[in-house]
């Protein structure tokens, strides 16, 4: 690991200050927490000119209920800002417990008191070929995501494959979370899914000047609210505690009669990006068998695992549907108590 590059680093107190300080600046970066850009910054995979540290940011941080038309109710905002370690232990998450799952697994004590919510969101990509020492990467001819022209995960391709890694998209995302974004031209809204885009060098849909400053759960919505739902996350990694996914999944659903409503689930560790699963509606309402069964087709057809990690992408598509029964028949239990 090398010594940080120089750089210049810039402390705005609000959103609209940091928006503007990273205006026209192709070489600066937002920093947050700091828990994976810095680490990259030592090993020589960004070197940014400019850091725009974010913790005197006040209105980045915290949680709270905020009312919202659009969901005739409520909804949970999330600053971007936000501690992992916060995310842990506040009351008002009571009803996510899929959220609090993913960031107890996410690292160690002390990654989640510093790393925030915004910075797991908008996780760099990683690879076996590409978060390694620089003296490995020129060994082995850099590869597409720096420095070279060739994915080595698959060198026939014109694209990276570099897995995204995140633990707390998927669990958001099965609660139906929407990214708040703020930009030069105000703030805008999105489904969390929507701000990942399946490349691992571009692997975020936000404009360079933008930023992520919240997610939004709703609580009352409907079919999609939280009060009734059940949800969890579970994930396989190398060694018990630190590691990134090598494959997470997080289900929300309702259960009654032995049946299956209003199922979803999310992948992360597999693809360039965290993926919702689609076609669970048609899961609904089945015997739970014929269900589970279903469900283990439709993440093997829509998952593509490639040999991003040490550990084979043959495994890592196997243990999928694992997880994701495992979540469920831990759901379904807690749901008969």
């Amino acid at each position: 690991m090398e010594l940080l590059s120089q750089f210049k680093l810039l402390r705005p107190s609000s959103v609209a200050e940091a928006i503007a300080a990273r205006a026209g600046k192709s070489g600066a970066r937002f920093l947050a927490g700091g828990t994976d850009l810095l680490t990259n910054m030592r090993h020589g995979l960004v070197q940014p000119e400019i850091l725009i540290d974010l913790g005197g940011v006040a209105e980045l941080r915290g949680i709270s209920h905020d009312a919202h038309d659009a969901h005739d109710g409520q909804v949970l905002r999330i600053g971007a800002g936000t501690t992992l370690q916060q995310l842990t232990t506040d009351p008002l998450l009571r009803d996510t417990p899929a959220l609090i799952e993913a960031a107890l697994a996410i690292a160690g004590p002390t990654h989640r008191a510093v790393g925030t919510v915004g910075g797991n969101l908008c996780l760099d990509t990683r690879c076996q070929f590409y978060n390694q020492s620089d003296s490995w990467r020129e060994a082995n001819n850099f590869c597409m995501k720096i420095a070279g022209d060739t994915c080595h995960v698959a060198p026939k391709s014109d694209r990276c494959y570099a897995a995204y890694s995140g633990d707390l998209a998927p669990a958001l995302m099965v609660l139906g979370a929407v990214a708040e974004i703020a930009g030069p031209s105000g703030v805008r809204h999105s489904p969390l899914a929507e701000i990942y885009a399946d490349d691992g060098i571009a692997y975020l849909t936000l404009a360079p000047e933008e930023m992520l400053v919240a997610v939004r759960v709703p609580l009352v919505a409907n079919r999609r609210g939280l009060r009734g739902l059940r949800s969890g996350y579970q994930k396989i990694r190398v060694r018990g505690a630190l590691d990134f996914p090598l494959a997470g999944v997080a289900v929300a659903l309702r259960c009654e009669n032995n049946q299956l409503h209003d199922l979803r689930v999310a992948v992360t560790g597999a693809d360039s990006r965290p993926l919702l699963i689609n076609g669970l509606d048609a899961l609904c309402g089945i015997a739970l068998n014929d269900a589970l069964a279903q469900l283990d087709k439709l993440l093997r057809k829509q998952v593509g695992p490639m040999e991003t990690s040490i550990t084979p992408a043959a495994y890592r598509r196997r243990v999928l549907p694992v997880l994701a029964r495992r979540v469920i028949g831990r759901l379904i239990a807690a749901d008969a108590e």
